[in-house]
């Protein structure tokens, strides 16, 4: 005798050695013997052998039409045996029985299981749905396989061309398409980014990692909405002193102006601060957008601003306007330059000249105004302005010291890029602590800790810069109340110099005009939308940094690309790290030997990676090494980046 019957969830065949019973000694065809539950027998036969009857049942149910059978089954549960009698209009045999229950088992969507050898039809409802799910699965499946075969030829599937960024940077991951490039970008070992970069999908490692960014931060677009026009309320005094303005040359959200008017025994220093919080409601569409977007976004060659162009160019300080403007005026004595009074007026002001860092950078030097030189604009407000400069920067440093830190060193350097016709990039250098740099970062640090001790005298909170101590305790952190900047050398420091470029800077204006006008303030001390600014704009303002940083990385591999430079000289920073003499570019150079900072090298660039942002070389020569190279101080980087206000750096 055999039997056919269930075993882990398949069919298995046998010839039975012993009947125990309740149980049987069962042969397999391949020799294995195994004792069988009789419950889990489904069909007892004599013939045809077990193998025969496995191999003919698989190819009969193959057969058996699957919709004809569902609708020849019955509606309620239903024996396998009983269903095979009516089926095939005769007794079943014992390959007939097992081919019918072959192909009832083998289709789930069909008929559901209730037990050993019953089953039931699935409703017509779910049978139909489940049908369609399975046909849109195969439809799927060879759209996949089409997209993937264009992929593989580097072809561009049509499909993808609306759905790039989203495919790249946030992707449905059971999407065909996403699947598709996934599959393709396997077969090719390549990256999605480098797929969609050989199939045209995105125009250049540029358009990459500027999508990417916008796709996160501005997934609306960069555009604004229409908003009302912005207006200063009328009737501001006018101030007595005229201003100027010193900014690199594109640079167009001008929120810093400075003037110079003698007085008896000494100068009375004006720094102006552009006023949008005058004409810019807490809630009101223009601060909604604010609000979003927290600050400007600078990178090489592009910015995106935080204000509608309509709203900064009504409170941009433009030369020949008189604009509405926060003022602060220093008194200042002739004889040892010390602050004899201050004040702060809500007033409007004459804007004379805008002066620009690249037409004045080679005319205003400490050799030209130790001599008097007086070929540039403003040049005696400008030499005035330099020696208050000089003496507060002596302070700052002072306090610096007396913290427990080293003074500020002026051999770092800015860099300017300038991107023109085809992606060419220039880039240039300016040495920080250049006079006019001094000048500007002198007086913005000035006022920004000057008005926020003005806003904690008056109990008003702000948002202030405060960092203590070292390492990474001395990290510069973001507060709503008054605490020291040892990093400036400064007992508080608010940032409010330049509220038409971040949002921390408009909500501390609207701040300090409570407390110019013995108002109530925006924000009530511990208000709890204070501190989710606070949260939001550090976010915000690590993102755009972090996005600047990459562009310019892009740029500078970019710039070397251009020249076709192959050999190049680079100075060695710490451990394997180097970098370019001429512009902010970092790479590691593997196998470099310990050597001191600054020692001159040479190096061939072997290869660059724009996707990557990589630059791989190896080192030809040690040129020439410094024996005792200037330390730089570890917390100072962290300040300059952090902390120079935007007016001496933009």
């Amino acid at each position: 005798m055999n039997v056919f019957y269930e075993d882990d969830g398949g069919f298995k065949a046998g010839t039975v050695l012993a009947d125990q019973g309740g149980a049987f000694q069962v042969e397999s065809a391949s020799g294995k013997r195994a004792k069988v539950k009789a419950a889990h027998v489904l069909v007892q036969f004599g013939e045809p052998e077990p193998t025969r009857l496995l191999r003919e049942s698989q190819a009969l149910a193959d057969s058996i039409d699957l919709d004809f059978l569902w609708e020849c089954a019955p509606q309620e549960e239903f024996e396998f045996a009983s269903l095979a009698l009516d089926y095939f209009g005769h007794a079943p045999s014992p390959i007939e029985q097992v081919a019918l229950l072959l192909r009832l088992h083998g289709a789930p969507m069909y008929f559901y299981r209730k037990g050993k050898g019953k089953y039931r039809p699935a409703p017509a409802a779910s049978l139909q749905a489940a049908l369609a799910s399975i046909e849109r699965k195969e439809r799927l499946a060879i759209l996949q396989a089409g997209y993937v075969e264009q992929l593989l030829a580097h072809q561009l599937p049509d499909a993808f061309r609306p759905k790039v960024y989203e495919l790249l940077f946030r992707p449905d991951r059971n999407a065909v398409e996403f699947k598709a490039l996934e599959e393709a970008a396997t077969k090719l070992a390549l990256t999605p980014a480098r797929l969609m970069l050989a199939t045209g999908g995105l125009s250049s490692a540029k358009e990459l990692h500027r999508q990417r960014f916008l796709f996160t931060h501005f997934p609306q677009g960069t555009g604004f909405p229409p908003v009302p026009a912005a207006k200063s309320p009328p009737g501001l005094p006018e101030a007595e002193a005229s201003a100027f303005s010193i900014d690199d040359h594109t640079t167009t959200e001008i929120d810093d102006a400075l003037s110079v008017q003698p007085i008896a025994n000494g100068w009375r220093i004006g720094v102006h601060i552009a006023a949008p919080g005058l004409g810019i409601a807490p809630g009101d569409p223009v601060d909604e957008i604010a609000h979003q977007r927290y600050s400007t976004v600078y990178t090489p060659g592009e910015k995106i601003t935080m204000l509608p162009d309509a709203v900064v160019g009504a409170f941009t300080l433009a030369e020949g306007e008189v604009c509405p403007v926060v003022s602060l005026y220093l008194d200042v004595s002739a004889d040892d330059w010390s602050i004899l009074a201050s004040m702060t007026r809500i007033e409007r002001v004459r804007i004379a000249h805008n002066l620009r860092h690249n037409a004045l950078e080679d005319k205003v030097t400490e050799a030209t105004l130790a001599a008097g030189a007086t070929d540039f604009p403003c040049h005696a407000e400008i030499g005035i302005l330099w020696r208050f400069a000089q003496v507060r920067n002596a302070h700052r440093q002072a306090a610096r010291v007396a913290a427990g830190l080293k003074p500020e060193s002026n051999n770092r350097a800015d860099y300017n890029f300038y991107i023109g016709a085809n992606d060419e990039v220039e880039i240039t250098e300016r040495k920080r602590g250049s006079p006019l740099d001094t000048i500007v970062a002198e007086l913005m640090i000035l006022t920004n800790s000057t008005w926020g001790k003005l806003l904690a005298e008056c109990g008003i909170s702000g948002i202030y810069r405060t960092q203590q101590g070292f390492g990474v305790a001395g990290r510069v952190r973001m507060v709503a109340h008054p605490a020291p900047h040892q990093g400036l050398g400064v007992a508080q420091y608010a940032w409010s110099t330049s509220p038409l470029r971040r949002y921390v800077d408009l909500v501390n204006q609207w701040q300090l005009l409570a407390a110019i006008r013995g108002e109530k303030p925006v924000f009530a001390t511990n208000d709890a939308s204070l501190f989710a600014v606070i949260s939001g704009f550090d976010a915000a303002y690590a993102a755009y940094a972090e996005f600047q940083t990459i562009m310019e990385r892009y740029w500078c591999l970019r710039w070397v690309e251009q020249r076709q430079i192959r050999v190049t000289e680079a100075l060695v920073g710490r451990e394997d790290w180097v970098r370019l003499p001429d512009i902010p570019l970092h790479f590691r150079v593997p196998g470099l030997p310990a050597l001191a900072r600054d020692t001159r090298i040479e190096v061939e660039i072997l290869r660059i990676d724009l996707v990557d942002l990589v630059l791989e070389c190896r080192l030809l020569a040690v040129i020439e090494e410094v024996d005792d190279p200037a330390q730089i101080d570890p917390a100072l980087g962290e300040v300059l980046e952090a902390d120079l206000p935007d007016d001496a750096t933009q």
